[in-house]
């Protein structure tokens, strides 16, 4: 099923502080080697360096994505504990994340995507206030979505702002998902204690942290910007189309039988977002870009 290749430094000669944090990522066969060397040295240069990074390959990927792989795991020095976890054939997002939080090593997991970028100050910002707030399990960020001009620079263009406190976000979640995925940092252990991620397509991280709020876990977002969030058209595309509003519907079931929406919300939500997944993917990027951001 598995294979888990670990890469060991036993000796750091860095004066950069090192905290215990695991940072989480999964790995497919579509993602493109540039985003990847980017999303990896934005981690190695960290202004507080992450203990290790636990990448999942969803299924076999080639020998570019490889290579680039094999480039960051043999680095020495200024750099954290690299742990590779090859699982046979494509999964999922929910059950990769899953098999890689098995592996994850510290109590705080770093979650991103492979083709995002950190902002150099996330590690320690969010280390800080896990630190000193015993009583977070997750603690998200805002994120800023860029595109990559001609040049090469990346030019934001908008930044996705979600509610601060816990209430706020517990109220804001029957609504949308309170947390931008790829910029969070939670509790190993409040995870676990919840089911962990599980299958549940283009919706595994929402429905992880409905479940958590159902349980009493305490929620926080950064009121900043952590992370770069890479915008294609891609993005829109993937939030479209039957089977995404499909998927969407059997959420709101989901929830609904968590007790954490009524009857009316659910019903609102799904007229409301099975339109929305069914416009032209122009009209759709509007709706994104305008009304919620």
């Amino acid at each position: 099923m598995l294979e888990t290749n670990v890469y060991e430094r036993r000796e750091k000669s860095s004066p950069l502080s090192v905290v215990p944090v695991s940072v989480l990522l999964s790995l497919y066969s579509r993602e493109k080697p540039q985003y990847l060397r980017e999303a990896l040295s934005s981690i190695m240069e960290q202004t507080a360096m992450p203990a290790e990074v636990v990448m999942v390959l969803d299924g076999p990927v080639g020998d570019d994505l490889l290579g680039v792989l094999d480039e960051f795991s043999r680095r020495e020095g200024d750099a954290p504990d690299f742990r590779i976890v090859r699982l046979e054939k494509n999964m999922g997002l929910g059950r990769a994340l899953s098999e890689g939080l098995r592996h994850c090593g510290n109590e705080l997991v770093a979650r991103m995507d492979t083709d995002d970028v950190m902002m150099p100050h996330r590690m320690a910002e969010q280390y800080r206030y896990m630190s000193s707030h015993p009583e977070i399990a997750v603690c998200g960020a805002w994120i800023d979505e860029f595109v990559v001009q001609e040049d090469g620079s990346r030019q934001v263009v908008s930044t996705r702002r979600l509610p601060v406190e816990h209430d706020d976000i517990f109220n804001f979640g029957k609504g949308r998902s309170p947390m931008n995925h790829p910029v969070v940092m939670f509790r190993k252990s409040r995870v676990e204690a919840t089911g962990g991620y599980e299958h549940f397509p283009l919706f595994e991280d929402y429905y992880l942290w409905v479940r958590m709020l159902c349980r009493g876990e305490k929620f926080h977002n950064l009121p900043e910007s952590l992370l770069w969030f890479r915008l294609s058209d891609d993005v829109y595309k993937r939030r479209g189309g039957l089977r995404y509003a499909m998927d969407e519907v059997s959420l709101q079931r989901a929830i609904y039988r968590l007790g954490y929406i009524s009857r009316v919300t659910m019903m609102k939500n799904v007229a409301i977002r099975f339109l929305v997944r069914l416009m032209p993917n122009c009209f759709r990027a509007l709706v994104y870009k305008r009304l919620l951001r």
